[in-house]
């Protein structure tokens, strides 16, 4: 399988699972209860699923010594996490982005605990709708916007909307290959149907006839193609050593291969994808997947179930295409041929993603991920061995593949 056809050019940062028994593992896995409201602390959130992560580990917050997080404000930071844990940590990493990044904190991690700089690794995300706001010092929305000059070559015309770069590309889409509004329903339709199973989901089942009378935020994008938003609530993975992960109370998901990308042959900044210097209907992801799965010593048809980032229908059904599940084009027809729901040809968004479940910038995918390893989902896929996780697009992107240990 050969993704490098779209000449991307990516610079690629990688952990590689060893194969003498030092990979690193998922141990405990915690989440929030997840809501639409405008006026929690995302510092509480965050402790909150810090707590349950490690309470499902079987570890005590003393034993983390380690902190992996994004560069948003609600995630709070290392001397306040040092301060309320009562721990000692001596390795903290706070990377750019918002759901880029996701999986990137697992692969950090994951080096951490290989290299010994750290033995019992935090990675966390908590998410309110202050992220969203002009007082998030870090929100790309804002920082970024000024240094790429979109404050003044773009917001005077009206481009400043997240929904309006997406719209543009799922435009050229449909242009060269047919793609339909149909087929984005169905998309979020398989979404809002996992959702349903979810007690924890903001979101519920949804028909084709309601998705029709969804009105346009950016044409063909509708208020349905469009994440859960507003979404409060944070997500917290632990992650070790293998060998340690088997001596604790749960199964350990292994991190088969985790990897960061992003796109050289492009504009300084992911909202203006539109103009890049290259195809604007692929992500970096297209490249990103061969190396992951060499790395992972798997294919696409060895995935069990993915967990894509959907912060709108489109992101999801592209990077189908770029992940190799289907070929270039074909992800509208995959969705609605093959099918994406569990007991069809590829679940996806198994905890109804953030089209269903809440926006919590990938975390939840990666919890979601490590509840398919071990079988407890709420859409649960039978024997899922394999599981692809993967991080928002379209610029810096990353992604993990989490496997059953045997």
């Amino acid at each position: 399988m050969d993704h490098a056809a779209g000449g991307m050019n990516e610079r690629t940062f990688i952990h590689r699972a060893r194969r003498d028994g030092g990979q690193a593992a998922v141990a405990g896995i915690g989440s929030t209860a997840f809501s639409e409201n405008l006026d929690v602390s995302g510092t509480d959130l965050a402790f909150e699923a810090i707590e349950a992560a490690v309470a499902d580990a079987g570890l005590g917050l003393a034993d983390i010594d380690g902190v992996v997080m994004y560069s948003i404000d609600t995630s709070t930071a290392p001397d306040m996490l040092a301060a309320n844990l009562g721990a000692d940590i001596g390795l903290w990493a706070e990377l750019p982005h918002g759901g880029t990044s996701s999986c990137a904190t697992i692969a950090t991690a994951a080096m951490a605990v290989e290299s010994g700089m750290a033995d019992v690794v935090l990675c966390f995300r908590a998410m309110t709708a202050a992220d969203f706001g002009p007082t998030a010092r870090h929100n790309p929305q804002w920082i970024a916007a000024r240094q790429a000059g979109l404050r003044e070559f773009v917001r005077p015309y009206g481009w400043g909307q997240l929904a309006q770069t997406y719209a543009l590309q799922c435009q050229r889409h449909m242009h060269d290959f047919g793609t339909t509004e149909e087929q984005l329903g169905r998309a979020v339709q398989a979404m809002r149907a996992h959702a349903a199973t979810n007690p924890n989901a903001l979101r519920s089942s949804m028909t084709m006839t309601e998705y029709a009378s969804s009105p346009y935020v950016a044409a063909p994008l509708r208020e349905d193609d469009c994440f859960v938003f507003p979404s409060a609530g944070a997500c917290a993975v632990i992650v070790t050593t293998k060998e340690r992960a088997r001596t604790l109370r749960r199964p350990p998901a292994l991190i088969a291969a985790a990897l960061g990308a992003t796109a050289r042959r492009s504009v300084p900044f992911w909202e203006l994808w539109p103009l890049r210097d290259g195809p604007i209907t692929e992500y970096a992801s297209r490249t990103l997947a061969p190396r992951l799965y060499e790395r992972a010593e798997i294919g696409p048809t060895d995935v069990d179930v993915a967990e894509i980032y959907d912060c709108y229908s489109y992101t999801m059904l592209a990077q189908l295409e770029d992940y190799g599940f289907c070929g270039k084009g074909e992800g509208g027809p995959f969705i609605e041929d093959i099918g994406i729901q569990v007991g069809q040809g590829l679940p996806v968004n198994t905890h109804g993603g953030h089209l269903g479940e809440a926006y919590i910038h990938g975390f939840n995918h990666i919890v979601e991920g490590v509840r398919q390893i071990r079988g407890t989902s709420t859409a649960q896929v039978a024997d899922a061995e394999v599981a692809l996780v993967t991080g928002g697009a379209p610029g810096p992107t990353s992604a993990l593949v989490l496997t059953k240990d045997r």
